[in-house]
């Protein structure tokens, strides 16, 4: 991996909330959703330069350039979104370990980290937002805040699984806040506007209006049932 520093974030004791892409894009939806509420300012790239794979343009290749991005807003520092994840494991803990790098750097007290919850059964009215944190003693606080707590035990893969347990590892207090999902190959909106409404809730922020995610998931679903084939 190549860290960039681009600026000085001027920001005190923030939260970080940090995610990739996964089942349903859920995690880059909330992390670009929160970017543009925010109105947020990059200041640190991460690029990956492992080559695993090359674009074929139709006669000639091109290299991938994959990266992601640390932006901030008075009191938030948010990395991730776009699309993709570290192609190798070495570079998914170099990753997660420059996430815990820069909360320390900064202070922070709090990571918050978001994605899907694959469930089996079909959802037909809005999804919940499940939570694990890093302690039970941290998930019997939030049990009194009125949240739904993840109702079985599994496996959390990816960066937006390891990322807490980096978390845990090096003291700092770590929730990950997952969203249910039936069709992991589908752009999940609803289940991102239920996690931003319960990252509300638990920072005391207010991230403005969700109407473009509820637009986005309707156009959805009409797709859905004109025999849409998935490709994104």
């Amino acid at each position: 991996m190549k860290f960039t520093q681009t600026a000085e974030p001027a920001v005190e004791k923030p939260l970080i909330i940090a995610a990739l892409q996964d089942m349903g894009n859920v995690g880059n939806i909330v992390i670009d959703f929160l970017n543009k509420a925010k109105k947020t300012t990059p200041f640190r790239r991460a690029e990956s330069t492992e080559l695993s794979y090359v674009l074929d343009r139709g006669g000639y290749i091109e290299i991938p350039k994959e990266g992601w991005d640390y932006k901030y807003s008075q009191s938030l520092i948010i990395f991730g979104g776009g699309a993709g994840q570290p192609k190798t494991t070495e570079e998914l803990h170099e990753l997660c370990q420059d996430v815990i790098s820069v909360a320390k750097k900064y202070q922070v007290k709090f990571i918050y980290t978001v994605g899907g919850f694959h469930t089996p059964r079909i959802i037909r009215e809005e999804p919940k937002a499940f939570i694990t944190t890093t302690s039970q003693e941290l998930s019997k606080q939030l049990e009194k805040l009125d949240v739904f707590m993840t109702p079985t035990k599994s496996v959390i893969t990816g960066f937006n699984g390891l990322i807490l347990g980096y978390a845990k590892l090096n003291d700092i207090y770590g929730i990950g806040l997952y969203g249910e999902i039936d069709e992991p190959s589908i752009p999940q909106y609803r289940a991102a506007k239920s996690i931003i409404k319960t990252l509300e809730k638990l920072t005391y922020q207010n991230f403005g209006p969700t109407q473009e995610l509820d637009a986005l998931a309707s156009e959805i679903d009409k797709k859905l049932r004109s025999d849409w084939k998935v490709d994104y």
